[in-house]
């Protein structure tokens, strides 16, 4: 049966504080422009930092316990997290990428508590159902009071499934993992919109 270690509870505790983002427009404490700029600000500041890391030799200990092997020597997982928000939140309206974000932030640590696999292979079928479950109900509350409930829950199935299957599997393009850190906002995202272009 898995069981996470002490360093995937941690991992995946750092990973769901990255709600405080989204919420702060949630909360309406920012604007959705605002939200951008910081976006933006925390783009450039994990860039630094993994230059630094990278190529400068910067060796905090807390690299140590939340990268993973194989981001040893690439771009980790934490500065893809924020690329790919930032990347939804300038692309997309907030009804779309706020659920694209929740997925990422909430959806993948349940999930990776839940189960994991190897690189390259699937997730069990179980922890796909509970992925599945969970983004649905993150983008149904944001999505169908904007267009309505047919198109809303549509919408919200064709995201959660986009950011299940970005999320059940870490394939392997030209020798690099193509992390889930990366793929679920844009993956949930191009999906909830493509049908509601769709049914509009």
């Amino acid at each position: 049966m898995w069981r996470p270690s002490t360093a995937e509870v941690k991992r995946r505790l750092v990973h769901a504080s990255g709600s405080g983002m989204p919420l702060l427009y949630i909360l309406d404490l920012v604007d959705w422009r605002v939200l951008g700029y910081l976006f933006i600000l925390a783009s450039v500041v994990v860039t630094v930092l993994e230059a630094l890391r990278l190529f400068g030799g910067l060796d905090w200990r807390i690299y140590d316990e939340l990268t993973r092997e194989y981001e040893q020597d690439n771009v980790a997982g934490y500065a893809l997290y924020i690329y790919s928000q930032t990347a939804v939140a300038l692309v997309f309206a907030p009804h779309i990428a706020v659920p694209g974000m929740l997925m990422l932030t909430i959806g993948d640590p349940i999930s990776g508590l839940l189960g994991s696999a190897p690189v390259g292979e699937m997730k069990s079928l179980p922890t796909l159902g509970a992925m599945f479950t969970v983004c649905f109900a993150l983008a149904a509350p944001f999505v169908v009071p904007v267009v309505g409930v047919v198109a809303g829950v549509g919408a919200s199935v064709v995201g959660a499934v986009g950011a299940t299957l970005a999320d059940g599997a870490k394939p392997v393009v030209a020798g690099y993992v193509i992390d889930d850190n990366l793929s679920i906002p844009p993956v949930a995202c191009v999906g909830i919109a493509a049908m509601l272009w769709v049914v509009a």
